[in-house]
């Protein structure tokens, strides 16, 4: 009977709005964290996948969407539908479920999760609203969605890991990456984010800022990438390899950038999901690569 009432809150607008493949875009910090281990715990490794992808964020969607009421695009939904309570109920389960997983990981993975999940909450919840201040949700997401969960998944995936083994360098990479990305996922929702009383870092730079801004941070991850593997490893190669990934990523970018620059209303919901949806794939299979050369032989 209890199964019942939980499942009658899974209605078909309330899974629509948990944006379940929107986690994709934040599968390359997973994988990025994952290909820079040596000796990754596969287990774990598969486990702590689950929790995020499947879970975790999920329910930061959900929760977000639920207090954020959007009547336009969103990411990943043109069209999102109205939330209704269940989706809040929903988002609860979804993340204790992704706990109680993490908990198998470590209690520390766990905890450091928690933390995630309450920053997470923290950027849409009314009575804090992180989303008004342009600059501390930007350092928000930037760090908990990048370099925090880099060096959370770094020391929680590895078999034998050492301190002294931790990439310094490439823990400011992921949240440069994510703090390039992150304006440019706001560039078309001005509009509405305005008229929720919301200002966003994209809003505060205006739209050829937000290009600039995100293509002067794209830039500095990408020498922080040279010195890591041109430099202290060093492994020139794979800095050949990343930069070939990333090719179609700058062409687009440059391509939209030009197109905004001569037309405002080309910052729209099509032309920011196809920059996603390129970088994420782009980065995505180069960090698998990454991993597959890694591990192959092992």
């Amino acid at each position: 009977m209890y199964l019942c009432k939980v499942i009658q809150y899974f209605d078909k607008n309330t899974i629509k709005l948990l944006r379940i493949p929107f986690s994709f875009f934040l599968m390359p910090v997973f994988l990025f964290a994952s290909a820079s281990l040596n000796n990754l715990h596969i287990v774990n490794t598969i486990i702590a996948f689950v929790a995020l992808h499947v879970f975790i964020y999920p329910a930061s969607n959900g929760y977000n969407s639920y207090m954020d009421k959007d009547t336009d695009s969103i990411g990943g939904l043109e069209k999102p539908p109205l939330p209704t309570i269940n989706l809040f109920y929903v988002s609860l389960v979804f993340d204790v479920i992704g706990l109680v997983l993490c908990g198998f990981v470590s209690f520390g993975f766990a905890a450091l999760i928690i933390l995630y999940v309450l920053a997470s909450r923290a950027y849409s919840f009314k009575g804090i609203r992180l989303k008004k201040y342009p600059i501390i949700s930007w350092i928000t997401v930037s760090f908990f969605q990048g370099s925090y969960l880099f060096l959370v998944l770094f020391f929680n995936l590895s078999n034998n890991l050492k301190l002294e083994q931790f990439p310094t360098v490439l823990f400011f990479v992921p949240s440069l990456l994510i703090g390039a990305t992150y304006p440019l996922s706001q560039v078309y929702q001005h509009q509405q984010d305005k008229a929720s009383g919301d200002k966003t870092l994209s809003i505060l730079l205006g739209y050829k800022g937000t290009f600039i801004f995100s293509a002067s941070l794209f830039i500095i991850a990408t020498i922080l990438f040279f010195i890591q593997t041109a430099i202290l490893t060093p492994n020139i190669l794979h800095f050949y390899w990343f930069q070939a990934f990333l090719f179609p990523v700058v062409i687009y970018f440059l391509w939209w950038a030009f197109q905004v620059f001569q037309n405002n209303k080309q910052a729209n919901f099509k032309n920011t999901m196809r920059m996603n949806i390129i970088s994420s794939l782009m980065l995505t299979s180069y960090f698998a690569l990454e991993i597959i050369i890694k591990h192959w032989n092992k």
